[in-house]
């Protein structure tokens, strides 16, 4: 728009379950996946494999440049995804985690990576102790891999609850991501900071409507004094 200077973010969700035969821990053969091995591998050579090499093309379609896309967007990647990548191409998972620390030292020390959930569960159907579960265990796989603490988790399918949230915050995870309609309301913080001293002033956002060039502080029910950031897609 004239006179205002717009900026996007772009996030990649990046997962893949674990397709391993429990017997053999390889994976089969998938015809679907033709003409690749499996569904892994043709998801590797459509997406990946080219974020991590991608090709900057000139006005007559010839490359003029080699990029890696992980340098330049807000990712997660499952852990399940990132322990098959580490052992079939060691060379894409290093491009990865290299991306990373490059986003880093450009970002105040703040990477472009995220961290997930250790499996892909829908947080809000499992009982406190399996969401900690799954929260802590993504934390120590985003540790192992990136060498940092994470600054925000992606939650499945976005699925959360109040309990889930407080976990994160408990964990130590700033903020998450979440889709528009999954807000209800909103209003502004008072000047204290405080939530318990904001009393009116909501404003119904419960028709997907939310501004999403903006962060939002979720705070805690349990303890008010406790919040999560979060941004809607």
């Amino acid at each position: 728009m004239t006179g205002k200077e717009w900026n996007l973010c772009l996030h990649g969700h990046f997962y893949q379950p674990p397709r391993e035969n429990p017997w053999l821990e390889q994976i089969e053969l998938q015809e679907s996946a033709a003409p690749f091995h499996d569904w892994n591998e043709r998801i590797y050579y459509e997406c990946y494999l080219p974020n991590a090499i991608a090709r900057v093309l000139d006005s007559k379609g010839e490359i003029v440049g080699i990029i890696n896309n992980f340098e330049g967007i807000s990712f997660n990647i499952g852990p399940t995804l990132m322990s098959w990548l580490e052992e079939k191409h060691p060379e894409t998972y290093q491009q990865i985690i290299a991306a990373d620390y490059r986003s880093r030292e450009l970002r105040s020390g703040h990477g472009n990576a995220i961290s997930q959930v250790y499996n892909h569960m829908i947080l809000p159907l499992a009982n406190r102790r399996d969401k900690l579960t799954q929260v802590r265990w993504g934390i120590q796989d985003f540790r192992y891999r990136f060498g940092r603490d994470p600054d925000a988790m992606w939650l499945p399918e976005t699925a959360c609850n109040d309990e889930s949230l407080e976990i994160l915050a408990e964990e130590g995870i700033k903020f998450t991501i979440l889709a528009p309609h999954q807000a209800e309301a909103i209003r502004p913080i008072p000047e204290s900071g405080l939530a318990a001293e904001a009393k009116d002033g909501w404003q119904d956002v419960s028709s997907g409507q939310i501004d999403p060039r903006q962060p939002y502080r979720y705070f805690l029910r349990k303890d008010p004094t406790k919040s999560i950031d979060i941004f809607f897609y």
